[in-house]
């Protein structure tokens, strides 16, 4: 079985265990969820669906956050950690939105990358949740699990995992149908909290990929 094939039959199970998987993310606007997704870093989904009402209670529009004062910001979001570069960045993309894209937020993968704070993965999530377009979002689980899986491997050294987000991004594009990817990294999530975790380990006794997975049955 190639990695095509593979990547299929991982696709088809993971849509079948988790049929209604979504961005576990809160948010009503696309700026928000840039908003949201800078917060995530190095911090819980649930954490920062905590403290962004707070936010949003204080700063309701994004000309609200542009204009606010980032050391403001940063009392607000400190619990999501690194709260200093956070705000600033923060800061920095609500103001670059009003003043270069006229309040909107772009719908160019290359636009969303000039705003400040914003990397390929918080691009590709926007690209794929609020737009609707083919989007692979290499997250953490989305890097352990298809490393584990087979789906990607480190060119220079087989025996180690590919960690790079941008390396394990450009392989998955060769397999993974662009249809199917937005969908695929948020059944990743799930699988990585429920099943396939990080800090314990794995549960392949009752992973669905366990009979297909290169690393079922070896941790």
């Amino acid at each position: 079985m190639n990695k095509k094939e593979l990547a299929l039959r991982v696709i088809q199970r993971l849509a079948e265990a988790y049929p209604d998987a979504d961005c576990t993310l809160d948010y009503d606007d696309a700026w928000k969820l840039l908003v949201s997704v800078r917060l995530a870093a190095q911090c819980t989904d649930a954490r920062v669906n905590e403290i962004v009402p707070i936010l949003y209670e204080k700063y309701p529009t994004m000309y609200d956050l542009a204009a606010a004062d980032p050391d403001k910001i940063e009392e607000i979001v400190r619990p999501c950690g690194l709260g200093r570069s956070k705000a600033r960045d923060i800061s920095a993309c609500m103001r670059k939105l009003v003043h270069e894209y006229n309040g909107k937020v772009p719908d160019d993968f290359d636009e969303l990358l000039k705003l400040p704070g914003v990397g390929r993965k918080s691009a590709n999530l926007v690209m794929g949740d609020v737009f609707g377009k083919p989007a692979i979002v290499t997250d953490t689980h989305c890097i352990r699990l298809t490393n584990r899986i087979g789906l990607v491997e480190n060119k220079k050294d087989p025996k180690s995992p590919e960690k790079d987000p941008k390396k394990v991004e450009m392989q998955l594009w060769e397999i993974i149908p662009e249809e199917e990817g937005n969908a695929f990294c948020h059944r990743l999530v799930l699988h990585g909290r429920e099943v396939c975790t990080a800090r314990t380990k794995p549960y392949c006794d009752r992973c669905c990929l366990s009979d297909i997975c290169r690393s079922a049955g070896t941790f």
